[in-house]
């Protein structure tokens, strides 16, 4: 039988197991970081600005919103009928546990970043209905024990038992961290142990169809320093690509089970979450155990996909048959899957390569995703959502689902983005800073403060920035410190051509290093201001020339936010696909009128040229005989797309 593990229940917002607080990534002493996250509560989002509002949101609609629907949906009472406490038949998919484990890891870091009691009494409820179903070793899935049982691990290809563990895994890391439940705790920790006597070192070799129990096993060792769950991870990385799975109708290849993981970093293939969930456990277990090739397949793998497979948004996987990437530079934009739990994959994986070498441009796609991919995935209100995330809606198009949607849905048949949100949002502030030996490092521009102390800071600093970033381009960053000499580094994007910044008034040189950041090394000794200008202008982008499917158009973006034309903003009359952009002319920013939460639009000259009365095809000579009219185009934040009933949309526009 597996032996019980007690972990002492810190006080709330304390850490757990390694004596800090930390947030999802919680770096080790001995690990091999470049730069190292801080501490859970070193930042405060202010709830006026554009990320504090969003996890305010969060707080309270979209969590809420969350636990209703894992009851509602029939997840909990799955846990239930294995404890004699409902007759209902099983619901949902085979890996539906997951919807409740994400909720768990949301309401943890919710309850460590704002306290309330309903947080506590949920993790307790839940915690206690999971210790009445987990079986003697340890073992906890209820689509096993209640519907196939006798065959625990046996149809590890489809039945997920390893990805549904490993978000209780880090649902317990979330709790341990903040709240320290200890019913939570102790039951994520006998699945564990029960997973290390399976396939540890010297176990069986079989690995899941959908890798994440990769990179919560290397953080469960950061929470707790058990060597075992670092060694049972990099095990599964390395059984990964030797044809353990079988070969089925979607091919190895959706699986990442074609080649090893060292071998296959030459092309992201697949479902593209699996892939980027599975390089992510890659940079995790490199960050901890220091094997230079792990690094390099991880280093690899994501020069593939943002120089050839993501889209303008962030978004990745372009195929809808198998939720896949697709080749190189087959990124259609009406066709796009860019599912949303591949942004916040793609997130996760760009943060853990950012800690483990330094280099500015993975918070520049951290940037990307955030303010795009991912953000377009969630309604103005909170409770409805975007699973794929298409850039180009066609008119007339009607009806939503999960792959074609013409509007956000407020839960699915595999609810797996809503939660996974929810978990997101709730520790956003864990991603903006980070710090090193030589002071801190601003990553994600926000509005918000930061504390930090130790060393190299000589006592208790703090960052607090004002910004209405990213509709403003300037921020204030007021620095208040006791005397000593450090360097506060600020990312500036690469979008960004003329950054410009004056301490205290005196303007200083603005230009970014080889890895992106502007380096102020001083003494910050009592209180400086440092005033941050990046200029964002609207731009006016283009494609690679072998995206064939946007050749010809172009895309309108401003700072990190990308723009869309929806048919509600253009003139009366006019139907989307008839218009073109003249870019010869300027683009003109200007306020945004009637969409909440958003401060600016672009305005842009185009022409109207009506097409319905032509044949479907014709010659190209008589082209130029279609009747055209000027009209203007407004485009607002792709984001906020979808908010105003259905109507049609797109991101890449035709020239004229």
């Amino acid at each position: 039988m597996t032996s019980v593990h007690h972990i002492p229940a810190p006080a709330a917002g304390q850490g757990a197991g390694n004596g800090t607080a930390a947030g999802p990534v919680g770096a080790t002493a001995s690990g091999h970081y470049a730069l190292r996250p801080l501490d859970f509560n070193s930042v405060r989002l202010r709830p006026e600005g554009h990320l504090g509002s969003w996890q305010e949101l969060n707080r309270t609609a979209t969590i809420p919103h969350c636990i209703a629907n894992v009851e509602s949906s029939g997840a909990l009472d799955n846990f239930r009928r294995l404890a004699g406490e409902s007759d209902a038949a099983f619901r949902g998919f085979w890996f539906q546990d997951t919807d409740l484990y994400k909720t768990l890891e949301a309401v943890g870091w919710e309850a460590g970043r704002q306290a309330d009691p309903r947080w506590e009494e949920y993790l307790e409820t839940m915690g206690a209905l999971l210790a009445k179903v987990q079986e003697p070793d340890g073992y906890l899935n209820t689509w096993v024990q209640g519907v196939e049982p006798g065959q625990r691990w046996d149809k590890l290809q489809w039945s997920h038992e390893l990805y549904t563990a490993g978000h209780l895994l880090q649902a317990a890391v979330a709790v341990a961290r903040t709240t320290g439940n200890g019913s939570v705790v102790e039951v994520a920790r006998r699945v564990a142990d029960c997973i290390v006597e399976t396939f540890g070192p010297g176990g069986v070799e079989k690995i899941d169809g959908h890798p994440e129990v990769e990179t919560a096993l290397v953080e469960l060792y950061r929470l707790t320093g058990d060597k075992r769950y670092l060694d049972t991870a990099v095990r599964q990385l390395d059984l990964r690509g030797h044809g353990i799975l079988p070969d089925d109708r979607f091919g190895r290849q959706y699986f990442q089970d074609h080649l090893p993981i060292r071998k296959a970093a030459n092309e992201a293939t697949g479902h593209a979450v699996r892939q980027v969930y599975l390089s992510t456990g890659v940079a995790d277990a490199y960050l901890e155990n220091g094997d230079p090739s792990l690094l390099e397949a991880a280093e690899t793998l994501w020069e593939n996909i943002f120089s050839q497979k993501a889209y303008l948004t962030g978004a990745l996987g372009s195929r809808h048959r198998d939720e896949a990437f697709g080749d190189a530079y087959e990124l259609p934009p009406d066709r796009a899957y860019a599912e949303t739990c591949a942004s916040i994959a793609s997130l996760h994986f760009s943060w853990r390569l950012l800690l483990a070498t330094g280099n500015g441009k993975y918070a520049d796609e951290m940037e990307r995703a955030l303010y795009n991919g991912i953000a377009a995935s969630t309604s103005i209100e909170g409770n409805s959502f975007f699973y794929s995330n298409p850039l180009q809606l066609r008119t007339g198009h009607d009806g939503s689902t999960e792959d074609a949607p013409s509007e956000r849905l407020s839960w699915y048949a595999c609810a797996c983005c809503p939660p996974n949100l929810a978990r997101l949002v709730a520790s956003l502030h864990h991603y903006v800073a980070t710090q090193d030996e030589s002071g801190l490092q601003l990553q994600l521009l926000h509005d918000g403060e930061v504390r930090v102390s130790g060393e190299p800071f000589g006592g208790e600093v703090s960052v607090a920035t004002t910004t209405e970033y990213p509709w403003d381009e300037k921020a204030s960053v007021e620095v208040t410190a006791p005397a000593g000499e450090w360097t506060l580094s600020v990312r500036i994007p690469s979008w960004c051509e003329d950054p410009q910044v004056a301490i205290d008034g005196a303007a200083v040189e603005a230009e970014p290093d080889a890895s992106g950041y502007l380096r102020l090394r001083r003494d910050w000794e009592g209180s400086t201001t440092v005033l941050l200008t990046l200029p964002m202008p609207a731009r006016v982008v283009s494609a690679h020339p072998r995206v064939d499917a946007v050749r010809g158009t172009v895309a309108l973006v401003r700072g990190p936010v990308v723009y869309c034309l929806e048919q509600h903003d253009q003139a009366d009359g006019v139907v989307l696909e008839d218009l073109a952009i003249d870019t010869s002319a300027p683009v003109e920013i200007v306020p945004a009128e009637g969409i909440p939460g958003v401060r600016t639009a672009l305005k842009a000259a185009g022409v109207a040229r009506p097409a319905a009365q032509q044949p479907l095809y014709g010659s190209s000579s008589g082209a130029g005989a279609v009747e055209q009219r000027s009209v203007p185009l407004t485009a607002i934040p792709y984001f906020r797309w979808a908010n105003r009933g259905p109507a049609a949309m797109r991101v890449w526009i035709p020239v004229a």
